[in-house]
């Protein structure tokens, strides 16, 4: 009989199964979408109750599609979008929506976080990060001062792949990588930190037992299995935040590869052996889902999603790759044309949810294809950007760079982003991302593969690269200097707007 792995991914859009074999090969996918809500500016919630319904039918259609039986399926990886807030009770019942990554309603709980803590610099010497509105931690104080009779009832907390954890195997836990997103971890301890939980108040009884990415948290209870389809007693590991969890599934688990994605969010990610922290809290540092690495993470908030709202809102109904064959007629540097990609304010370099989208330098000249360009290359400047902290904290040296996401599948934007970058930039045969490496945490923790690293050099191969135009690097260092302008000349007009 075959053995196969399951991968849960929760991620903003959708709930994903994905089945791989022991040797990698994915054997079936299955997404069922998921809805977002934002009922006030600013705001941005989703009904957990809706995760696990998707999370299920999921499950069953990519059963139906294998086709599998539940004795073939051996170990479950869960992952799923990261520093939402899941509040319960005492009886595990859901006390408000869930507030996700994206939420930007928390500034004043992020400064009362710094002030708590004595300042940024202890907060980020302790935690890895400043405090920032994404994350948990300022969510739970959102919560506790405006909605006081939720928090009144509070018991426990949990982050949105963690609350199908606890429908599939009724057990409350939770991944080291995706509990260092709260800000409430000791950062070089990889488990909650009580100095912060303390000048939080936040009670310690609320938050879960921590495991390390291939660890069994919980085993698939009789309820989740009449649900499912899944076998009684099938063993969920920990499994990892989704970007934890994407490396993984991309083999970014050692010093030397950077990861980076161009999916809705544009993440740059570079795994370290030590808990390395940017002083200033520019870059994150999280614990990876590999036991015992840490790794810094660059976050753009709006990259594919820049061209997804550009297309929407601009050219509604012309496919992507029309409007992209348009912006490979136009040259490098849009004609003098800038876009900055902060539609939901932006995270790194600059954390602060007030900023704002802009097209710079348009002219009569300038073309629907020229915005198409300028948008692409936005983006990549922004990823830049976070490989500029990169080189600036510590980082050890660039051996490879290796992309995913749906960006990635644009030949002219990986491209673009090899130009901007000045580096070699490598695709993988490994495209399904994060539910992809929770399915091989899965398949460490159960004992087909004898550790992470083995894991990713038995299943993921590079398929392709993508070498940097020198023309055109040498056009984007010179526009690039000239992007890096834009946000502190308008930070002001963001302000004020």
């Amino acid at each position: 009989m075959r053995r196969l792995f399951l991968g849960i991914d929760v991620s903003t859009t959708g709930a994903k199964a994905l089945l791989i074999d022991e040797k990698g090969a994915v054997v079936a996918s299955a997404t069922t979408p998921l809805t977002v809500q934002t009922p006030k500016p600013l705001w941005s919630e989703q009904n957990p109750h809706e995760w696990w319904m998707g999370t299920w039918r999921s499950i069953r259609d990519v059963m139906a599609k294998a086709p599998a039986s539940a004795d073939e399926i051996a170990a479950v990886g869960l992952t799923g979008q990261m520093h939402g807030l899941v509040l319960l009770d005492s009886e595990r019942r859901v006390l408000r929506p869930a507030i996700l990554w994206n939420d930007q309603r928390t500034a004043a709980e992020c400064d009362d976080i710094r002030s708590r803590m004595g300042g940024k610099a202890h907060l980020v010497e302790v935690t890895g990060n400043d405090a920032l509105t994404g994350f948990t931690a300022p969510k739970i104080l959102w919560v506790r001062k405006h909605e006081p009779e939720a928090y009144a009832k509070a018991a426990l907390v949990l982050l949105p792949k963690d609350y199908v954890r606890l429908r599939l195997t009724d057990v409350a836990a939770m991944d080291k990588a995706d509990g260092s997103g709260t800000l409430l971890f000791d950062l070089r301890a990889r488990d909650w930190s009580k100095e912060v939980l303390d000048a939080l108040e936040i009670p310690p009884a609320w938050m879960p037992e921590t495991f390390e990415g291939p660890e069994i948290t919980g085993r698939i209870t009789k309820k989740a299995a009449e649900e499912t389809g899944l076998r009684e007693g099938t063993p969920v590991m920990a499994g990892g935040g989704d970007q934890a969890a994407g490396a993984v599934g991309a083999g970014a688990v050692r010093p030397g590869t950077v990861a980076v994605t161009l999916g809705t969010s544009g993440v740059v990610f570079a795994a370290t052996e030590s808990p390395l922290v940017e002083p200033q809290g520019r870059l994150h540092a999280f614990c990876h889902a590999a036991p015992g690495r840490w790794h810094f993470m660059g976050v753009t908030l709006a990259a594919a999603g820049s061209l997804q709202w550009y297309r929407d809102t601009l050219a509604p109904g012309v496919p992507f790759d029309t409007l992209v064959a348009e912006a490979a007629g136009v040259p490098a540097g849009s004609e003098g044309l800038l876009f900055t990609p902060y539609l939901s304010g932006e995270r790194t370099p600059h954390p602060d949810p007030l900023a704002r989208a802009s097209f710079v330098g348009l002219t009569v000249r300038h073309r629907r294809a020229h915005l198409t360009r300028a948008v692409l290359e936005g983006v990549a400047f922004s990823m830049k950007d976070c490989f500029a902290l990169l080189e600036g904290a510590g980082l050890p040296p660039v051996s490879q760079v290796r992309i995913a996401g749906g960006g990635a599948k644009s030949d002219l934007w990986r491209k673009i982003v090899s130009s901007v970058l000045n580096v070699e930039i490598a695709t993988v045969n490994s495209t399904e991302g994060a539910a992809f490496g929770a399915a091989l945490l899965a398949g460490v923790g159960f004992g087909a593969f004898p550790d992470v690293d083995a894991a990713c050099e038995a299943t993921i191969k590079v398929t392709g690269r993508d070498a940097p135009d020198a023309d055109w690097t040498s056009i984007y260092d010179a526009e690039y200097g000239r992007y890096r302008g834009v946000y502190p000349a308008l930070k002001p007009i963001f302000e004020s707007l």
